[in-house]
């Protein structure tokens, strides 16, 4: 139990920093980067693809909590 807990907050600090990321990298946009160069750019980036992943590790986590706690 208390391991899927901490692979819960892992995934959850995972995206977070995903989500942190990306949202930095939206400032490319008003500097004249267009839509298709921000995905591609984004796409080459490590810690864009914590997003992704933090959000599996926690569907993973809340699936394998057993719910049937008394």
């Amino acid at each position: 139990m208390i391991g899927y807990i901490f692979s819960f907050l892992i995934g959850f600090g995972l995206a977070i920093i995903g989500g942190v990321s990306i949202i930095a990298y939206f400032n490319f946009l008003p500097a004249g980067v267009s839509w298709i160069e921000y995905l591609e750019f984004i796409s080459r980036r490590i810690e864009c693809y914590f997003l992704p992943l933090g959000i599996i590790l926690m569907a993973i986590s809340l699936k394998c909590i057993p719910h049937n706690i008394e």
